[in-house]
C-alpha cells in the first residue's frame, strides 16, 4: 500500500509539473505537452559542449526544431517568447538548418529537472532552444531562449515596429541598416527602442536616452562585450557578446545604428 501511495504521488507530481509549448505558425495554434515531446520519434539525447546559459557542458533530451516547424519557410520570421518576457526575434532559416549549426528544443523531464541557472534562480526549463555547432552559424546568445512558452510566426520586425526603422532615405546596404539587422538579432529579445518591441526584460535603448548618449567613449562597447566588468551585480541578466559572436566590425555597426536613432526619437506615452 505504501509503495502504491508513493507511486501515485510521483505520478501526480509529474503531471503537475508537465508543461505546454504553444506553436502558432499561421494555420492555428498547436499545443505540445512535455510528455509528447519527450516521446517524439525524432527526440534524441544531445550534448552541448559549452551551454550559453549554464556555462558548462550539458546533456538534454531534445527534438530538432525543424521537425516542429510545419509549413515554415526559410524566409519566414519567428518569435520565441519566454516566461519572463524575453522575446527572441529569429529568422526561420537557421532554425530549419540540418547541417552546421542546428537548433534543438531541449525538453525538461519533470522526473529529472534541470539545475538552477544560478543560486536563487530557476532552471532553463521547461523548454530551451539550444544549438549544436553554433559557431558554424554565428549564433548569438539571444538565440538561446530558455523557459520558452511559445513560438509563433509573425511579420518581420520592420513591418511590426516602424519606430525602429532608420532614415528611409538610406540605402539598403548602408552601415546603419546593417546595424539595424544586428540590433534585431542581438538586442531586441530583451530591449525596446522608441517604445517599440515585444520584450519586457531590459530598458528602452533610445527613450529617454540612448546609451550612446550617456556612456563615455569606448565604454558602451566594453559594456556590450562584458557587462559585469562595468556593472556587477548578481541579478544582472545581460549576456556578454564575445568577438566570436559579435565581431568588432559588427559591434561598430550596432553602435552606429543606436547613435543614428538618437536623431529619430519617438515620444513614449
Amino acid at each position: 500500500m505504501k509503495r502504491l501511495i508513493l507511486l501515485t504521488t510521483a505520478l501526480l507530481c509529474s503531471q503537475l509539473h508537465a508543461a505546454q509549448l504553444t506553436l502558432d505558425l499561421g494555420s492555428g495554434a498547436r499545443i505540445w505537452e512535455t510528455e509528447a515531446l519527450l516521446a517524439h520519434p525524432k527526440a534524441q539525447t544531445i550534448t552541448i559542449d559549452d551551454d550559453v546559459s549554464y556555462k558548462r557542458q550539458m546533456t538534454y533530451r531534445a527534438v530538432p526544431v525543424a521537425v516542429l516547424l510545419d509549413g515554415v519557410k526559410p524566409d519566414d520570421h519567428l518569435q520565441a517568447v519566454a516566461l519572463d518576457g524575453f522575446a527572441a526575434e529569429m529568422s526561420a532559416a537557421p532554425l530549419l538548418g540540418k547541417s552546421g549549426a542546428q537548433a534543438w528544443l531541449a525538453v525538461e523531464d519533470p522526473a529529472r529537472p534541470w539545475p538552477p541557472l544560478a543560486e536563487g534562480k530557476p532552471g532553463a526549463g521547461p523548454f530551451y532552444l539550444v544549438w549544436t555547432h553554433p559557431e558554424a552559424g554565428h549564433i548569438s546568445p539571444e538565440q538561446w531562449p530558455f523557459q520558452v512558452a511559445s513560438i509563433q510566426r509573425l511579420a518581420p520586425v520592420a513591418q511590426r515596429f516602424p519606430a525602429l526603422l532608420p532614415d528611409p532615405a538610406l540605402a539598403a546596404n548602408d552601415p546603419v541598416n546593417q546595424g539595424f539587422a544586428l540590433f534585431q538579432k542581438n538586442c531586441l529579445a530583451c530591449h525596446t527602442l522608441n517604445g517599440a518591441g515585444d520584450a519586457q526584460v531590459g530598458p528602452d535603448l533610445n527613450v529617454p536616452y540612448s546609451p550612446t548618449e550617456y556612456f563615455a567613449e569606448g565604454y558602451l562597447k566594453r559594456y556590450i562585450r562584458d557587462p559585469q566588468s562595468l556593472r556587477h551585480w548578481p541579478q544582472a541578466k545581460m549576456p556578454a557578446f564575445a568577438p566570436a559572436v559579435l565581431p568588432d566590425s559588427d559591434l561598430d555597426l550596432l553602435v552606429g545604428y543606436l547613435r543614428h536613432m538618437t536623431q529619430r526619437k519617438v515620444p513614449v506615452q
